[in-house]
């Protein structure tokens, strides 16, 4: 028998390092994970450099990877990506940015580059939208609110380049830098400037708003500053459909993953209560997924609440809701007809509260799928199955072949 069907589950920076609250242990190693156990049992598992040996993926780079779009082709910056994701449509030319809602103090220096993880900025992006005039520069802007703290502006407009710095300091304590052109060329100086302007506009009317007005009266850290980063000019992309002959859905509370599912032709799947923290409703999600492998060929569904614990540093958090994704995944047994791979983006250890290049688990399960010996999903037993060490964009190759869609190379 041969599978028809693909569902793709990316649990984002779940892959780990030993970790010294877990005796060192990983969180995946620590946690209790029957539902992703008896996936590798009935599997054929590996490790996975999502970019390369020794190269620190980005979530972004990494879920081209895994599509099968090579970065180093297809890549020209987050900012695009995130734009689309948030629900701008983001033409050719256009340059987007990610954006934090942040804290700056009295003094000017950063103390929340996240705003105390704010949420429901909808009101404060609606007051930038309507208040921000870049019209002396002669462009056109659009900014919408994320999941959490996370926004996206996009420009629009003659003469605009995306070789720009970023006014993220990347720590707290310190004041952000002016977003400076990174090249002699005078496109990158009018982005730039732009840049700043929208910075120093869209700040003070955050300082006013009455929402951080009564976050602050709360004792909550204020959302009085926008950091911007990840220029990118909008790219062409080809479509899933095209390159692949699958139709596809993706679901993904994170804006970035929607937006790379919709630039390359994938429909996004909005399901209401998932957050892409740890208190998202993994249930829901699920249950979306399996909705959609009814009428579409390809699902791509990314959960993403360990990475956010991974880069706060709270082993014992990841460890913790590893185990609540293990719950939610259980309907996922009884697929038929359905190819499931499992893996991680990248590694997101506690001890680096950032990425790193550490390679990260991977599992096929499904119809005509070679079953090897190991019996356990996490970092070190699936380093012994039969996959054996692939690369990110070995794995859509990899996943046509088993459904009967790749071509043969040669006669």
């Amino acid at each position: 028998m041969t599978a028809h069907k693909v569902l793709f589950l990316v649990l984002d920076g779940i892959s780990d390092r030993p970790c010294e609250a877990l005796d060192g242990l990983t969180p995946l190693a620590a946690a209790r994970t029957p539902v992703l156990d008896r996936i590798a049992a009935e599997g054929v598992c590996g490790i996975m450099d999502s970019i390369a040996p020794g190269i620190r993926p980005g979530s972004d780079t990494s879920h081209l990877a895994l599509l099968g779009y090579p970065p180093h082709e297809y890549y020209t910056g987050r900012g695009p990506l995130e734009a689309e994701g948030t629900g701008i449509h983001m033409t050719a030319g256009m340059i987007g940015f990610r954006c934090n809602f942040a804290t700056v103090d009295a003094d000017g220096l950063v103390t929340d580059r996240r705003a105390g993880r704010i949420s429901a900025t909808e009101p404060l992006s609606e007051a930038i939208r309507d208040g921000v005039d870049l019209s002396a520069l002669g462009l056109e802007f659009r900014f919408e609110s994320g999941a959490g703290h996370r926004a996206a502006l996009a420009l629009a407009g003659e003469g605009l380049g995306d070789k720009v710095s970023s006014n993220d300091p990347k720590k707290e304590g310190v004041r952000p830098p002016a977003v400076r052109p990174c090249t002699d060329d005078a496109a990158d100086r009018k982005t730039a400037e732009a840049c700043n302007e929208f910075i120093r506009q869209s700040r003070e009317i955050l300082f006013h708003h009455p929402a951080n007005i009564r976050r602050m009266e709360e004792g909550l850290p204020s959302a009085n500053l926008l950091l911007i980063r990840g220029a990118g000019k909008m790219g062409a992309f080809p479509q899933f459909s095209e390159r692949y002959d699958l139709s596809g859905s993706v679901i993904s509370a994170a804006t970035l993953i929607s937006g790379i599912g919709k630039v390359v032709g994938l429909e996004h799947i909005p399901v209401p209560g998932t957050t892409g923290s740890v208190d998202s409703d993994l249930d829901a999600k699920v249950k979306a997924a399996i909705g959609e492998l009814d009428r579409k060929d390809f699902v791509l569904m990314n959960i993403k609440g360990a990475d956010e614990a991974g880069h706060d540093g709270k082993a014992i958090q990841k460890r913790d809701f590893i185990e609540v994704i293990d719950t939610a995944l259980e309907p996922l047994l009884a697929l038929s007809d359905t190819l499931l791979v499992v893996c991680a983006d990248h590694s997101t250890p506690c001890s680096v509260k950032d990425h790193s290049a550490d390679p990260v688990p991977v599992v096929i399960r499904g119809p005509g799928v070679r079953i090897d010996r190991t019996n356990r999903f996490d970092e070190v037993s699936c380093a012994e199955g039969g996959l054996h060490r692939i690369r990110g964009c070995d794995l859509m190759p990899i996943a046509l072949d088993l459904i009967n869609k790749s071509h043969k190379y040669g006669a």
